[in-house]
């Protein structure tokens, strides 16, 4: 059963507890009032710390991402790297390969999941794609 909920921004805490030690997370509420069906936070990047860019998929399925501030530099499996700036808005579909290569230091995200409680698995690079317009002449 959902409930209704509401988190204002003068009384929010941001916890260094998450998936990555190089981000602060912010719940908004929605895990507690969707009985979990919902996750939603704002993520921001903690001061000193980098990503390790390591390749890994989400077990989820809905993930969205909304930039609030600053930029991402991240890689997809099949898409190549992307930026993405404030005001850029993207879906990742369940169980991508993808990673972090970098962000800037005032960066901040809205993401929005489902379920709330997913599993993140490390995974391997994926194979390099050949460009059809290199072929070997020899």
């Amino acid at each position: 059963m959902s409930r209704f909920s509401v988190s204002h921004l003068e009384k929010a805490k941001f916890e260094r507890r998450g998936l990555r030690a190089y981000f602060e997370y912010r719940d908004l509420g929605i895990r507690r009032a969707t009985g979990g069906r919902i996750l939603a936070h704002v993520i921001r990047a903690r001061p000193e710390k980098a990503p390790h860019g390591a390749w890994h998929r989400h077990q989820v399925r809905a993930q969205f991402v909304y930039v609030l501030k600053g930029w991402m530099l991240l890689e997809y499996e099949g898409v190549g790297e992307v930026m993405m700036k404030a005001g850029t808005c993207f879906y990742q579909p369940p169980n991508i390969r993808h990673r972090e290569l970098a962000h800037s230091k005032n960066v901040e995200v809205l993401e929005i999941v489902a379920p709330a409680n997913f599993k993140t698995r490390p995974v391997e690079a994926p194979a390099a794609r050949k460009s059809p317009a290199r072929r070997s002449r020899g």
